[in-house]
């Protein structure tokens, strides 16, 4: 059950929201939401991602996806495999991993020896909506979310997540429930 405290933080970032700027004009018309053909062996409903052509591919038919610009973990720092999203969540909280911490203290230093986290809204890495991928019950670490940096979009420039445009997010967001199916090639 929402709090108050998240109910009136939501609305706070939601309020924002009208007054980002237009991150979609920041990325390239290759990486716009597209309406492509996808391999049929796939379900409706499942997310496929490739990083190394940086798509991450949405089933809504048979042989049918809407095909998204993402950016993706830097070298070294990438996961593949299959993963449930077992979480969703709006206007996301956020904190480094403690490798993120180690490997980059002079961003993150203020993180070390403290579990404090970033409130949700728009000046948060997350975005707007972060989805939580998990293998069985072990959080993977590893999301699908929004971006404050949209001109990373085709890059490799993240610590492993998956960033998104935020419209682009909340369009995904909003179309894939608990449960759904995502294959990282």
């Amino acid at each position: 059950m929402p709090t108050r405290r998240s109910f009136m933080a939501s609305a706070l970032a939601a309020t924002a929201l009208p007054f980002l700027p237009r991150d979609a004009q920041a990325v390239d018309q290759i990486f716009m939401p597209t309406r492509v053909t996808f391999s049929p062996a796939y379900q409706p409903g499942q997310i496929v991602i490739l990083p190394r052509s940086y798509f991450l591919y949405h089933i809504v038919e048979p042989g049918v996806a809407m095909r998204y610009g993402i950016a993706v973990a830097q070298p070294g720092l990438g996961w593949t495999g299959t993963a449930t999203i077992k979480r969703k969540v709006e206007w996301p909280t956020w904190r480094p991993t403690d490798d993120m911490i180690d490997r980059n203290p002079r961003d993150y230093g203020k993180f070390k020896g403290n579990r404090e986290r970033m409130p949700g809204g728009p000046g948060n890495p997350l975005g707007a909506r972060a989805l939580y991928l998990y293998e069985g019950d072990k959080d993977t670490y590893i999301r699908i979310h929004g971006t404050t940096a949209p001109s990373s979009i085709g890059r490799a420039a993240s610590s492993g997540c998956f960033r998104m445009v935020n419209d682009h997010v909340i369009a995904l967001y909003n179309q894939v429930p608990i449960g759904t199916k995502v294959t990282v090639l």
